[in-house]
């Protein structure tokens, strides 16, 4: 088996006002770097577009028709002090859900031995019912629950290597013993969240924060020492990666100074403990990076992991 690419054009469409770090050439970055020749073998799809219902998982539905009715027919609408919507930001959306939920189905299915979605906007600052960070619906956490509606997963588990702290995927889950959520972010960082005393209802929430200007050595540290230990013993049977790639030391938005051999070392201990208890179920859903060179190698590398493993 191939691990899959999943991407779609619409995902360009969702236009930011000048000057925005997340911008469409982003997508364009990473898409890029994923043609060269040692990337043949990916096998390439489209993402569908999800249904609202899908959505509707993990946020309401008055939300949902809300974040769709507030698409502009023209120009840009603001739905807060970093988050808006173009035309066409709904369907970018509606790709980003759906090609996570694309990739969780073959990937347990076994038509692929993993995935990596390379869409926007991303999603994990998206709380139940508020759309934040250049967020409207959290991708990950819905792919963790249609991975169990659908799949009859009993355990899924979210590890999150974005500088910023996934706090709506944190909020989502905060309360459910079912689904993991492990983040490693810099603090202090947007959004504010994220400290080691936020543990959740159940203690599925593991927060190991890095200070600002701290390296791949203590990057490290943290994921050998609170991440993976608490993966192993959860035992997930699906394991989401949030793979933002703003922890890079050419990142403008952050003070971490990772480099892509941290990524791909990340990305390899997370596949060793899905080979150990989720039969190398993995799915990778895009999030942050910000530095359109370091975005590229970095999502680079971080794919030769996956394809690797």
């Amino acid at each position: 088996m191939s691990t899959l690419l999943i991407t779609h054009p619409d995902c360009l469409e969702h236009l930011t006002p000048s000057g925005h770090p997340e911008r469409p050439e982003r997508l364009r970055a990473v898409e890029s770097a994923l043609t060269a020749e040692k990337f043949q073998s990916l096998v390439r799809v489209q993402a569908p577009r999800a249904s609202l219902e899908t959505i509707a998982l993990c946020h309401p539905m008055d939300y949902v028709t809300e974040v769709r009715d507030a698409t502009p027919r023209e120009g840009l609408v603001r739905l807060d002090a970093d988050t808006s919507m173009s035309p066409g930001s709904f369907e970018a959306a509606l790709r980003a859900v759906g090609g996570a939920v694309y990739a969780v189905d073959e990937v347990i299915g076994k038509k692929a031995a993993n995935a990596f979605v390379a869409t926007r906007p991303p999603g994990h600052h998206a709380e139940t019912a508020r759309p934040m960070g250049f967020c409207l619906f959290d991708n990950a956490a819905i792919a963790a629950r249609h991975a169990q509606k659908q799949h009859g997963i009993a355990r899924a588990a979210i590890v999150d290597f974005d500088v910023h702290h996934g706090n709506g995927s944190q909020e989502i889950f905060w309360a459910d013993k079912t689904v993991m959520y492990c983040s490693t972010h810099q603090m202090p960082l947007f959004p504010g969240t994220g400290a080691v005393s936020e543990s959740g209802e159940f203690d599925t929430v593991v927060n190991a924060p890095l200070r600002p200007g701290d390296g791949g050595q203590a990057f490290r540290d943290a994921f050998e020492s609170r991440v993976l230990p608490r993966l192993r013993d959860f035992k997930p049977e699906l394991i989401i990666i949030s793979a933002g790639f703003d922890a890079h030391m050419r990142d403008p938005l952050a003070n971490i100074n990772l480099v892509e051999a941290d990524f791909a070392w990340a990305t390899q201990k997370i596949m060793d403990v899905a080979d150990g208890c989720a039969n190398g179920r993995v799915v990778s859903l895009l999030e942050g990076g910000y530095d359109l060179e370091a975005l590229a190698s970095s999502a680079a590398a971080h794919v030769t992991a996956l394809m690797h493993g």
